[in-house]
């Protein structure tokens, strides 16, 4: 809930919210624009969210803040008049909550990220800790996810946010031109969620798969349809050679027929020849 007596007594616009010390380093840069440019392209989670890199977090006016490498928020907008410094970062009054994640990167051993920090975000009572170390500089396992439970965090088995419904996986890949290992956000099945480009490459894959495929069925289509005209082609020679061998048995049979009445005929016109010479008396042998 809000702290609504800090909240009125405290004037936002007295605190140092950026002190214009550039980015540490390019591959944290990247890491965070990864990271946060994942989640606006990709996550619907059906809820506002605010994911952000290298902006301040005051748990209390009267403490300086804690500026993570990367925060997720639920459930906050970020105000429209978003340039007037008491809107230029995360006030914890303000927004009424802390963030439900926040994310370290380690670049050297001056960040403390397991030792002061974790204390830090215990206190702000963030959900979630998460410490990325890619070069293994604290000697520990490159990810460690930290879970609040009570006033502690402590450490999770599986790095699921069951609250927030996300994962986190390391990814060896290409971002921006540079293959490397990379901390990504992904779902519980470990598929990681995509980057716009990620997902305009998937889409053309995509619709080239859908259009290959609409090509396959149309020659499939084509096949079919030369299948069935070879094959009734098939059936009209087989037709006609049918109808020509009906005409071939009728004329045989005209033919017998015709022959039949040539012999008849023939025996008719001998039994009347030899009548005629018995008549005239004249026996044949």
């Amino acid at each position: 809930m809000p702290d609504h007596k800090l909240s009125l007594e405290t004037d936002s616009s007295t605190l140092i919210t950026e002190d214009d010390t550039p980015v540490d380093n390019l591959p944290s840069e990247k890491q965070q624009r990864l990271l946060t440019e994942a989640l606006y392209s990709s996550w619907m989670p059906g809820r506002s969210f605010l994911a952000a890199a290298n902006v301040g977090v005051f748990a209390r006016a009267t403490q300086p803040p804690v500026v993570p490498d990367v925060f997720l928020s639920l459930d906050v907008q970020v105000a429209q008049n978003w340039w007037e410094h008491n809107n230029r970062s995360y006030f914890v009054w303000e927004f009424g909550k802390p963030p439900e994640v926040v994310i370290e990167l380690v670049s050297n051993l001056k960040g403390n990220e397991l030792g002061s920090k974790l204390n830090d975000y215990a206190q702000m009572r963030v959900s979630y800790y998460v410490v990325f170390d890619a070069q293994q500089q604290l000697g520990g396992p490159l990810l460690q996810v930290f879970e609040l439970r009570g006033t502690h965090l402590e450490p999770l088995a599986k790095p699921w946010l069951e609250q927030v419904g996300l994962g986190l996986s390391l990814w060896q890949g290409v971002f921006e031109e540079r293959n490397d290992l990379w901390l990504r956000w992904c779902d519980r099945e470990g598929m990681v969620l995509p980057t716009g480009k990620e997902r305009a490459e998937q889409e053309r894959q995509q619709r080239l798969r859908a259009e290959k495929q609409v090509q396959q069925e149309r020659q499939q289509r084509l096949r079919a349809e030369e299948q069935v005209q070879q094959e009734r082609q098939q059936r009209l020679r087989a037709e006609k050679q049918i109808e020509q061998e009906q005409q071939q048995r009728l004329r045989a049979e005209e033919q017998i027929e015709q022959e039949q009445q040539q012999r008849l005929r023939a025996e008719e016109q001998a039994r009347q020849l030899a009548q005629r010479l018995r008549e005239l008396g004249i026996e044949l042998d």
